[in-house]
């Protein structure tokens, strides 16, 4: 019998596997805390809008018998009603690293490359690597994605280039002209995902907005998700939406029936009335922001943040030994070298009381190196 690994494909084999973290419980356990202050994966503090917890709350358990709509039916009606487009543009998956699944497959083989920056929101360079496809990245150029380095990275083994705007770890973002600068530069020569994950919390008029940008150019793709402005990360709602023709061929590779139906009834409560939700959320990101970019000028610390309710800072000593320290106190931040920003800490924005305790934790964990 032959083992087991020797069914496995060696681009499989070669990839190193995500191991998330232990569940609250077991960390206030290890660590001796009895509160958690969850500021590492970018949670609304907010919550969920007040429509979706009554959708949630009107949720009849007897109905857990039954399958979920299987393409979303309602939810991309209310997205299409929302946009101003025909529903059969959207494709609602189980988050967007679902999605992100969905169109390497639909779009990739073995031989094939994706393009993308070398610190970004990880999942793209994964889910290629596990599927046998090149992932080529492209430094980052004052923390911000480079597009003439990216244009000079796609090649006619190019199939997609990857765009986070704003960029996930460092805010970053490109303006409208930029983006059409780019979106001209590869000329329908690959697609071009957006992911606008982080775009709600972008008040900015001169953003660029993808759900436009595709209507010009027909090899985009916006991503976007449910589970940062709209605190519904439990349920694992994302979407994207493209031509009609993109979509189409996406949605030959993408599983049906895996968004739940309380995540489908929460996403939908929250396209329809989530429009005081997203005031209240910017206005409590940008007052964290301020607070905290305080925090680490006081401390001396080097900092990044551009938009996204997140803020990175260098810290003095390794992440990881930080991050203990920060534990110890029931504060649990992201460490970045995983993003290849070694020594940097990721941290959520959120309400006064949590950023207080983060800093009053930094400063005691810095004394003590």
């Amino acid at each position: 019998m032959s083992r087991i690994a020797d069914l496995a494909p060696s681009h499989v084999l070669n990839f190193e596997s995500y191991v998330p973290s232990r569940p609250d419980e077991v960390l206030m356990r290890q660590y001796g805390v009895e509160r958690l202050l969850r500021l590492n994966n970018n949670e609304n503090a907010l919550g969920p809008p007040p429509a979706a917890r009554e959708a949630l709350a009107a949720f009849e358990p007897g109905r857990g018998a039954v399958y979920p709509q299987g393409d979303c039916h309602f939810l991309r009606e209310a997205l299409g009603r929302s946009f101003g487009k025909d529903p059969s543009r959207f494709l609602v998956g189980n988050g967007s690293c679902e999605v992100i699944t969905s169109v390497i497959k639909a779009f990739c083989q073995p031989g094939d490359a994706i393009v993308t920056a070398d610190k970004t929101f990880a999942v793209y360079e994964w889910v290629a690597a596990f599927s046998g496809i090149e992932a080529r990245l492209v430094p980052l150029r004052d923390y911000a994605l480079d597009p003439g380095a990216l244009l000079a990275a796609v090649t006619e083994k190019t199939k997609i280039v990857f765009v986070c705007n704003p960029n996930n770890p460092t805010g970053s973002w490109w303006n409208k002209a930029t983006l059409e600068r780019f979106l001209d530069g590869v000329a329908g020569r690959a697609v071009v995902v957006l992911d606008e994950a982080y775009r709600e919390f972008v008040d900015s008029p001169d953003f660029p907005d993808g759900m436009e940008a595709l209507e010009r150019h027909p090899n985009v793709l916006v991503f976007r998700t449910f589970s940062k402005m709209y605190g519904l990360a439990a349920f694992r709602v994302g979407y994207l939406c493209g031509s009609a023709e993109a979509v189409d061929i996406v949605r030959r590779t993408h599983l049906v029936y895996s968004v739940n139906t309380p995540g489908q009834l929460a996403a939908r409560a929250a396209v329809e009335h989530g429009a005081e939700h997203v005031e209240a959320t910017r206005a409590l990101v940008a007052q964290a922001r301020g607070h905290l970019r305080g925090v680490f000028d006081s401390l001396g610390l080097e900092h990044v943040s551009g938009e996204g309710n997140f803020i990175m800072a260098r810290a003095p000593m390794p992440d990881t030994l930080l991050h203990r320290l920060l534990m110890r106190q029931g504060v649990m931040v992201r460490t970045m070298t995983g993003f290849r920003f070694p020594n940097w800490i990721r941290v959520t924005l959120a309400g006064e009381e949590a950023m207080e305790a983060f800093a009053k934790a930094l400063r005691k964990a810095l004394d003590r190196s």
